[in-house]
C-alpha cells in the first residue's frame, strides 16, 4: 500500500505546477493552479481509489481578491484525506463542477454558491434552499456586514420579557410601583 510520501511525491510528479505538503499523518494538502483542479479529481478518483467528497469549503481572501475552494477528498483504501486547494477570482467567482464525478457535491456548491456567490459551470442545481427570503449579498463574504445589514431592514424594538419585568419586582419586594 502506498504511503502519504510517496502519495505526494507521485502529486509532485503528474502536477508539477502544484505544491505538495503533509500536514500531519494521512492528511496531505496540495495547493494547485483552478484549471488542473477537475484533471486532479479524476486522477485521484479513477486511478487512486478515492472514494468519498468529505466536504467543498471556501476561504474568502478578501485582500487578495480571491476566494479558495478547498476540496476534502477521502480514501478508504488508503486511510488519507487530501485537501485540494485552488484560488479564483472573487469579484467573478465561476468555477467548473465536479458533480459529474461526485453526486454529493452538488450539495457543497450548493452552499458555496449561496454564501458566497462562486457559480459552478455545469451545476444545474444552484438554487437558494436556506436564505430563499434573502435580499441582501452573500453573507458569508468578508466584506458583508451583518450588523449594517440588520439595521438597513429590521426595526430594532427594545426587547424586555415579562418574566424578568416580574422577576427584578419580585427581588426588589415590589418597591418600584
Amino acid at each position: 500500500m502506498i504511503n502519504e510520501v510517496e502519495l505526494m511525491q507521485q502529486f509532485q510528479k503528474e502536477f508539477p505546477e502544484s505544491q505538495a505538503r503533509i500536514k500531519r499523518e494521512r492528511r496531505i494538502e496540495v495547493l494547485l493552479p483552478a484549471g488542473r483542479l477537475y484533471e486532479f479529481a479524476v486522477r485521484i478518483q479513477k486511478k487512486l481509489n478515492f472514494q468519498h467528497l468529505s466536504a467543498i469549503s471556501c476561504v474568502d481572501w478578501i485582500d487578495d481578491g480571491e476566494y479558495e475552494l478547498v476540496y476534502h477528498f477521502w480514501s478508504y483504501e488508503l486511510n488519507v484525506l487530501v485537501d485540494a486547494k485552488i484560488r479564483i477570482d472573487r469579484e467573478n467567482p465561476h468555477f467548473e463542477t465536479i458533480t459529474d464525478l461526485w453526486q454529493p457535491a452538488k450539495f457543497f456548491e450548493r452552499d458555496i454558491h449561496e454564501m458566497f456567490g462562486v457559480v459552478f459551470e455545469g451545476n444545474e442545481d444552484l438554487e437558494r434552499y436556506i436564505l430563499t427570503e434573502w435580499k441582501g449579498p452573500p453573507p458569508m463574504r468578508k466584506d458583508f456586514v451583518s450588523r449594517d445589514f440588520a439595521h438597513r431592514f429590521y426595526h430594532y424594538k427594545d426587547y424586555e420579557p415579562q418574566w424578568l419585568t416580574e422577576m427584578q419586582q419580585h427581588s426588589s419586594g415590589g418597591q418600584d410601583e
